[in-house]
């Protein structure tokens, strides 16, 4: 097991309590963040706003990058680099009349803050902003860089705008830290996802003579209990847990309501577990295709979409998963850090959902984490709340961490350099 660097001590006004000021200024901030709608794609209002918040916070170098990201730095241009990474965008607010409170209103009742995207991930971000902001006037004496990356569209494309944004400064930062739900907790991995696309053809014909046709829909049909059955025997990891599939659109087309369908196509969500691989995957469905004898194609979905600032994001929709290993210099120097912060040790587990570490860890190979104050079970949906206190009390640790991170990798590096 690698051994732990030895972490300095920390300076007194981050040991200390943090003062009731700044958290009534982080409460303020995350109640605007709340009332300024981002969903995917429209993020430039939110984007201005932490832009500007991040200014008075005291990082240096804050800009909205090409993307639309938000992007800032503190510590010096040399020494290793650690990442912070979290997302602008919300899902969708869905059924308005499943809320309660207004979706956008930053309503605070009984010590809990509402609103669309409070814990996913706004509340984690102003957390994270204004724990990282406590080091803003020592800067000059941290051991290495801190880069913040604050991204757009990463609900529907996790990853995709971290990618474009770090090609864009050209780094590749040492470490990296995610500012989602963990309800105070670390996290170090997570099952990736691929979006599938599945047609059916058939030939249309008048409905009112059906025998004419080759109805599309039927052959879709024998398919998604194919697809049902599927999902109960795929692989599984003993950390991450077993894949799932699940279809989640589902579309006819016809030339008119009397008319005989000609094509289904389906979207079909793929979580998929370590060991699974895109061909694999594909093949699986390709196997069902041939075993019900239906003429069908399957294929990964490809996403495309423009920013807010005109920027085109294209990839295939395919997240790979991700794990860092559980005696990893990351996971023990953040583990130390935050049980040093928070008086506790931290469990440490896994997200069900996806997040941008798919790039970093799935792709680049950068040594990721989590942490955040919030419950993921909140997230998406109506009624979204976190609870002020957690917010609060993750300020100092993200502080320490971003610190006792750098530190550890600098001690690390001067190791290695031997």
């Amino acid at each position: 097991m690698p051994l732990l660097p030895r972490l300095p001590a920390r300076p007194p006004d981050v040991r200390q309590r943090m003062s009731s000021a700044l958290a009534d200024a982080c409460t303020d901030f995350l109640q605007r963040l709340v009332s300024t709608p981002s969903p995917s794609g429209q993020e430039a209002d939110l984007a201005r706003l932490v832009a500007d918040e991040m200014r008075a916070l005291g990082f240096r170098d804050v800009r909205i990058d090409a993307v639309g990201n938000v992007v800032g730095r503190l510590g010096p241009d040399h020494g290793p680099v650690l990442l912070m990474d979290s997302h602008l965008d919300t899902a969708a607010m869905g059924d308005p009349t499943a809320w309660e409170v207004d979706p956008f209103g930053g309503e605070i009742l009984e010590g809990r803050l509402y609103g669309l995207g409070s814990v996913d991930a706004k509340g984690p971000l102003a957390a994270m902003l204004y724990g990282l902001g406590m080091l803003a006037n020592r800067d000059h004496a941290l051991p290495g860089q801190i880069l913040v990356v604050l991204v757009v569209q990463e609900e529907p494309a996790e990853g995709l705008a971290l990618q474009a944004s770090l090609a864009e400064l050209g780094v590749q930062p040492d470490w990296t830290v995610i500012a989602k739900p963990t309800e105070m907790h670390l996290v170090r991995g997570h099952r990736g996802r691929m979006e599938i696309r599945l047609s059916t053809y058939g030939r249309t014909a008048h409905s009112a003579m059906p025998e004419q046709g080759d109805n599309a829909l039927y052959a879709a049909a024998r398919l998604v209990f194919g697809i049902e059955l599927l999902g109960m025997g795929l692989m599984t990891d003993p950390i991450l847990g077993q894949g799932t599939i699940a279809i989640t659109q589902f579309t006819t087309h016809s030339s008119a309501r009397n008319a005989i369908p000609d094509r289904c196509d389906l979207v079909i969500d793929r979580r998929i577990t370590l060991g699974e691989t895109t061909s694999r995957v594909l093949a699986e469905l390709e196997t069902l295709i041939q075993r019900e004898g239906v003429r069908a194609d399957v294929r990964i979905a490809h996403y495309q979409q423009h920013t807010y600032t005109g920027y085109r994001l294209a990839a295939d929709a395919y997240y790979p998963a991700w794990l860092l290993a559980e005696d990893h210099p990351l996971l023990l120097q953040a583990a130390a850090s935050v049980e040093r912060s928070l008086g506790r040790k931290p469990e440490v587990g896994i997200w069900r959902f996806s997040s941008d570490g798919v790039y970093t860890m799935g792709l680049a190979g950068i040594p990721t984490i989590g942490f955040g104050p919030g419950r993921s079970l909140l997230s998406h949906a109506p009624n979204e709340s976190i609870r002020l206190e957690d917010v609060h009390r993750s300020i100092p640790v993200y502080a320490d961490l971003a610190r006792d991170l750098l530190y550890g990798l600098a001690q690390l590096n001067r190791k290695t350099s031997r």
